[in-house]
């Protein structure tokens, strides 16, 4: 095996991996809240039935034992445990099981796919393919998809999936969903049932980026009889229910035993959470956890060098690590300004000192997959003079920053080495900790901070987080809101064409300092099959998932 470190002779090799991918980014956040173990009351009836459920990973990356073909990570030839239960280890807690209200990546990764599904989803390769929908139609105007429901499905509380389930959840993202990315459902004209099993849906204009963004949360499917308490129960259409969340602890989920698609071979499976990345490692080194999701020190990766024991997965995902700009307070707003921090940024170091070279440096907001994609990494080389030359320009060479860094590792390593190089270009800058509530609520809420570094990584959020003026980034450019509605709108080669210019823009304007593409790292252990290699989305996918 051999694990490759991406350096800027490595970079164009490292895209290949990517380019397998589909997508881009949702702010990865949450917190640990500790207190009392919720229980759903929801039970499923006593059958199985077969899944259909995808993988979320992509065919290419690099990993200790040959893939398999599907895609997912395999090492061992030994028949699946029956019945096997498994234990992840993640950094990540949610902070509640409502991704409608409740904004964070550690929310889907738990519960989209595995508990609610979606009408259509990802596959490997990042196409569209059937979910609850078996099919669907779209009209010759683009405007209208007509969706056929798959039969026989049930929610995890044993009522049956209908197209009256499917246009409550549709509708319910614009009257009651206070996300940002709720936004996706605002071309949304009209919903009607057609029949039990068929829903019309009808947009306002064409949208090139609507049914993609129906493979994600805003497509999950609700019954309207299981929303009263999302905060802390789930009930859903999926391969597994939600079986207890011990807060501060773990998320037990079980294998739903009327699931309408293939059973998952793994019976228990228990998201175990950690403070910090040494905890979840000594976990995996203990065999209290089967798998590490996310290696969160690339730096400790040789402790698992054996082969017998371990087996290591790298490939990619669509998120971004970025230093976010407040573009919306001054001195930030001023694009002399933004562009003197990149220009002081050595991002290749801070990819190398923070994450061990795992990883591609990006220079706006995309990912190597997007069909928009342009190669914008040496958009801003390291120079120090031209930095100060623009912060003299600005009226700012005497510079002070505030930077607020939740407690996730990629932003603690990335922090020091920041403050040291910006230094270097006469930017003074004040880095302080901050819990995930402050997080949410003053940075991401609140827009109170001047810079900090977040990993985004929901699909193609590109004009979640830079065509809405009132998000956190404040970045509001009428011309690149215009080139995303037309684009959007338009035929698949100006929707390409303007996204691309778009990003460019974004690029031109140092919207944010770009820092690098995250890689999927994972560890786990040699009898744990179906990994993915590739992160396809905002789920860690469990159905393929088996224990030798």
């Amino acid at each position: 095996m051999i694990l490759r470190r991406t350096t800027a002779s490595t970079r164009s090799r490292t895209r290949v991996v990517l380019a397998a991918l589909a997508g881009s980014a949702l702010v990865l956040v949450s917190a640990c809240s500790a207190g009392s173990s919720v229980t759903p009351s929801s039970s499923a009836a006593q059958t199985t039935t077969p899944s259909t459920a995808a993988p979320s990973s992509g065919g290419s990356g690099t990993e200790s034992a040959p893939p398999s073909s599907d895609g997912s990570a395999t090492g061992s030839s030994q028949a699946p445990v029956s019945d096997a239960a498994l234990s992840i280890g993640f950094i990540l807690e949610p902070t509640s099981l409502d991704f409608t209200t409740t904004d964070g990546a550690a929310i889907p990764q738990v519960l989209l796919t595995n508990v609610y599904e979606t009408l259509v989803k990802l596959d490997q390769s990042g196409q569209i393919v059937p979910g609850l929908a078996s099919a669907w139609e779209v009209s010759d105007d683009n405007k209208t998809y007509t969706f056929t429901l798959q039969d026989g499905v049930t929610f995890s509380d044993g009522s049956e999936f209908t197209a009256e389930d499917a246009k409550f959840s549709i509708d319910r993202v614009t009257s009651d969903w206070t996300v940002a990315i709720k936004a996706g459902m605002d071309v949304v004209d009209s919903t009607e049932v057609v029949s039990p099993t068929e829903l019309k849906v009808t947009l306002k204009q064409p949208s090139n980026s609507w049914l993609f963004r129906m493979t994600g949360r805003i497509g999950a499917m609700f019954s309207e009889d299981g929303v009263a308490d999302l905060a802390n129960t789930a009930i859903g259409t999926g391969p597994y229910t939600l079986q207890t969340w011990n807060r501060g602890t773990s998320i037990v989920l079980e294998r739903n035993p009327d699931y309408w698609g293939t059973a998952p071979s793994v019976k228990t499976v228990t998201f175990q959470y950690f403070k910090d990345a040494d905890a979840m490692n000594s976990a995996l080194l203990t065999g209290s956890i089967q798998v590490v999701s996310t290696l969160q020190s690339p730096e400790t990766i040789d402790q698992f060098a054996d082969t017998s024991k371990y087996k290591i997965i790298e490939g990619a995902t669509d998120g971004e690590v970025m230093m976010t700009l407040n573009d919306g307070k001054a001195p930030l707003n001023d694009v002399k300004v933004r562009q003197a921090i990149n220009y002081a940024l050595d991002k290749q170091a801070i990819l190398d000192g923070a994450w061990g070279g795992y990883g591609t440096v990006i220079g706006s907001h995309e990912s190597p997959n997007d069909p928009w994609f342009v190669d914008l990494a040496d958009k801003y080389p390291h120079d120090v003079e031209k930095a100060k030359a623009l912060l003299a320009e600005a009226g700012q060479s005497d510079l002070t920053l505030n930077l607020a860094l939740p407690p996730v590792p990629y932003a603690q390593a990335a922090a020091p080495i920041i403050v040291s190089q910006l230094a270097e270009a006469g930017i003074t800058v004040n880095a302080s900790n901050v819990t995930f509530p402050v997080w949410l609520d003053q940075v991401f809420g609140k827009a109170d901070y001047d810079m900090t570094i977040i990993n985004h990584v929901e699909p193609r959020d590109v004009t979640t987080i830079w065509g809405n003026p009132e998000y956190y980034t404040r970045y509001d450019n009428p011309e690149v809101q215009k080139l995303f509605a037309d684009g959007d709108a338009g035929t698949e080669e100006e929707y390409v064409a303007d996204y691309k210019k778009a990003v460019e823009i974004l690029a031109d304007d140092a919207a944010a300092a770009w820092l690098w593409s995250f890689p999927n790292l994972m560890v786990a252990d040699v009898n744990v099959q179906g990994l993915p290699q590739n992160a396809v989305g905002e789920s860690f996918v469990l159905a393929n998932l088996s224990v030798s």
